[in-house]
């Protein structure tokens, strides 16, 4: 009995040891990376490095909050790094290229991502391909039409034009606040960031039609004898993908002031991390927009240390590629 009762304890112990990593094991892989980066590296530990850090944490957040939300529906979302890019160029092309202001500026890229989103559901939804095939199809269509615009060359201020000349228009400043601009000492994309974070978490949490998102991913069928348009709620989540891909690709366009082609693609496996990461933060053991915003902050903090510590880029992607796995088995086993 007394050796039972020792076996009993241990295993306990053991359960208990990997519920506390599983809630906070995010949580204390953000503390030890930041400890050990600024103990390695001089210029780590700094406002200008976190600063940059935090402008590109806004940057992959919005992404990975769009795949958040197809994750919920029990769908996926592969053609956001390609909406970041068509969505990068067409803020560039409208600034630049046709000398729009700032409305247009942002209404075009908004309005191409709401455009995607539908596509990608039209596809899933309405003619029920996977939704793997259908928005890998979906990125190489967006991917191509951004390139065959563009021709393959990145629209910037005083480009030459084929038929001769510059390109009439520039960023303007206002524009550029977006990705550069500061209030309060906090970066404006920072505070966009944290801002739709908060809505999106509220609405997902406390509404209704956030709490029928979840019901629709967690069992569809259920759902749709439950009286619950399940078809429209998918169709939703991919045009919220696209959207708040494509206010990614502003800001992006905003930080860098060119539209660069293509700019988008590594962003698909930054914020797939991130929102898989996400789901095993504080235990809630489902996709969620404050763990996702989460995830982004480990999978930043760590490739900026990476890249200050002169890390190839190509062995980054082997870094981020292995905590990916980390998280999906860790909420494999959780599951389990």
């Amino acid at each position: 009995m007394a050796q039972t009762a020792v076996v009993t304890k241990e295993k306990q112990r053991k359960t208990s040891l990997l519920q506390i990593l599983y809630k906070h094991g995010t949580l204390l892989a953000i503390l030890a990376v930041i400890t050990y980066f600024s103990m390695t590296i001089e210029q780590f530990f700094t406002y200008e490095n976190f600063s940059d850090i935090l402008r590109s944490i806004s940057i992959v957040t919005l992404v990975a909050i769009g795949i958040t939300f197809s994750l919920i529906v029990d769908g996926f979302d592969l053609s956001v790094g390609s909406t970041v890019s068509l969505s990068t160029i067409a803020s560039a092309a409208a600034l630049v290229l046709y000398r729009q202001e700032i409305l247009v500026t942002l209404l075009v890229p908004i309005l191409l991502g709401i455009a995607v989103g539908l596509l990608n559901s039209l596809l899933i939804v309405k003619l029920k391909l996977p939704d793997l095939l259908a928005t890998l199809a979906v990125m190489y269509i967006i991917n191509g039409i951004q390139l065959t615009y563009t021709k393959g060359f990145s629209i910037y201020n005083d480009m030459p034009l084929p038929e001769g000349g510059t390109a009439p228009g520039k960023f303007i400043p206002s524009f550029l606040f977006i990705g550069q601009g500061e209030w309060l000492g906090i970066p404006f994309s920072v505070l966009l960031m944290l801002f739709l974070v908060f809505v999106s978490h509220l609405f997902l949490t406390y509404t209704k039609p956030g709490r029928l998102f979840y019901m629709t991913g967690e069992n569809r069928e259920a759902a749709r004898l439950s009286g619950i348009p399940v078809n429209r709620y998918r169709t939703y989540a991919y045009v919220i993908s696209g959207l708040f891909a494509a206010i990614a690709g502003i800001v992006l366009a905003s930080r860098i002031g060119t539209g660069q082609v293509s700019a988008g693609a590594p962003l698909l496996m930054d914020g797939v991390a991130a929102a898989f990461i996400g789901i095993s933060v504080f235990g809630i053991g489902k996709p969620n927009v404050i763990g996702t915003m989460f995830g982004s902050i480990l999978i930043g903090v760590l490739l900026n240390g990476l890249t200050m510590m002169n890390v190839p880029y190509y062995a980054q992607d082997i870094i981020k590629g292995g905590i990916l796995v980390g998280a999906l088995a860790l909420s494999h086993i959780q599951k389990k």
